[in-house]
């Protein structure tokens, strides 16, 4: 009696390109002239963005084996949230071409293969956040987390202040900011009304230690580190 084969291990590009094509599957199917069109535009960026995002699933697959010990691609596999958050992610990394997302993507997907002590509904709710937010708002984020750790990794010198503006603070930290008033106030509103960022005036005159104290809430600071 012949031995019945073994099914080989799967490797983590197996385990990748498995959730890659389960996400990719639910895009809409046309056909005729409009798919030969659309297949000439989209499909060659698509399939690039694709198959990055590929690699960096495989790869965060052989940092988390590295990392916690005993773990197979097989024991992963079954790890429901995890499956659930990489396929959440590998919907918006494939919508997306900004290096800034896509690493906090990769970031997200695993700091829940570690099993960071973040409930699993927040870790959802994170991913919504990139999905919606841009480099800019993290950015913003990032800089009223702490001003001052900003400015020194970032090469700024922020003068001596005696009072100003919250406002000054960000303008000084993002030159590219200066003079757009109306642009990052509407990253701070959006900041705010997801719970990311306190609710104070950043026009509103204050001393210069407050000026550089952190704006950021405790929600803020756990999605920043779930992106990190």
């Amino acid at each position: 009696m012949s031995e019945i084969p073994k099914h080989p291990e799967k490797s983590a590009g197996d385990i990748a390109q498995g959730v890659v094509k389960a996400a990719v599957s639910g895009l809409p199917v046309v056909g005729g002239p409009a798919a030969e069109l659309l297949g000439m535009v989209f499909g060659p960026p698509l399939e690039k963005r694709r198959d990055k995002w590929m690699d960096d699933l495989a790869g965060i697959v052989k940092e988390l084996q590295s990392k916690v010990e005993g773990l197979t691609p097989e024991k992963l596999s079954q790890d429901h949230a995890f499956v659930t958050m990489s396929m959440r992610a590998t919907e918006i990394a494939i919508r997306t071409h900004q290096q800034e997302k896509l690493d906090a993507l990769r970031n997200a997907v695993l700091n829940a293969g570690l099993k960071i002590d973040l409930d699993e509904n927040i870790q959802q709710i994170f991913l919504n956040y990139i999905d919606a937010l841009t480099p800019s708002h993290l950015k913003v984020l990032k800089v009223f987390r702490n001003p001052q750790a900003w400015a020194h990794a970032n090469g700024i010198t922020f003068p001596n202040w005696t009072a100003g503006s919250l406002a000054t603070v960000l303008e000084t930290a993002l030159p590219e900011m200066a003079g757009r008033r109306d642009c990052y106030d509407q990253l701070v509103s959006d900041l705010q009304q997801r719970g990311l960022m306190t609710r104070v005036d950043i026009h509103t005159t204050m001393t210069g230690h407050g000026m550089l104290q952190s704006r950021t809430t405790g929600l803020g600071n756990d999605f920043l580190g779930f992106i990190s």
